[in-house]
């Protein structure tokens, strides 16, 4: 009886060490990493993040906002805040990220990673769903100040941006 006790303390306290050190991260990029995400979802330059671990909320400020360039025509547009709802393996409820595809700009309201991976990684743009490697999130990227564009929004909230420059 003594050694079952005992067995069942070690696995309660096991448990406990394993969900503290899940929910005590020290980077918003430990954080994606911690719920099996790639940091490179975050820019570089994360100046602070807010994250509480009952809701799975957080917010993330950056310096300002910016765009990181994936492949040929598509990149990412970060705003100065994001924020969104996390769960193991995906995010929603997000806002302040944008995805474009051509010449389209696409609030991006979700992402998600197959577990196990696939390695892809979907974005939820709401009309369409765009899928990338996720390769090209394994390590946060460098953000360029997004040049002078002209905003357009629908009905659908897309939106078009033109350089004007």
């Amino acid at each position: 009886m003594i050694k079952l006790t005992h067995l069942l303390l070690f696995l309660l306290l096991n448990l406990i060490s394993f969900t503290a050190s899940a929910t005590n991260t020290t980077t918003a990029y430990d954080l994606l990493t911690s719920y099996g995400l790639p940091s490179g979802l975050l820019p570089r330059g994360v100046k602070d993040f807010a994250f509480d671990a009952s809701t799975g909320s957080f917010e993330v400020r950056l310096d300002r906002a910016c765009n990181a360039a994936l492949v040929s025509e598509s990149a990412v547009h970060y705003d100065p805040d994001v924020s969104g709802t996390i769960a193991y393996g995906r995010i929603g409820g997000l806002s302040g990220i944008s995805a474009k595809d051509l010449f389209l700009w696409f609030p991006v309201r979700g992402i998600r990673v197959d577990v196990p991976s696939s390695g892809l990684i979907y974005f939820d743009v709401g009309v369409v769903r765009k899928q990338f490697p996720v390769s090209l999130f394994e390590t946060p990227p460098e953000c360029e100040p997004p040049s002078v564009e002209v905003r357009i929004r629908t009905n659908w909230g897309l939106k078009l941006f033109r350089d004007v420059m």
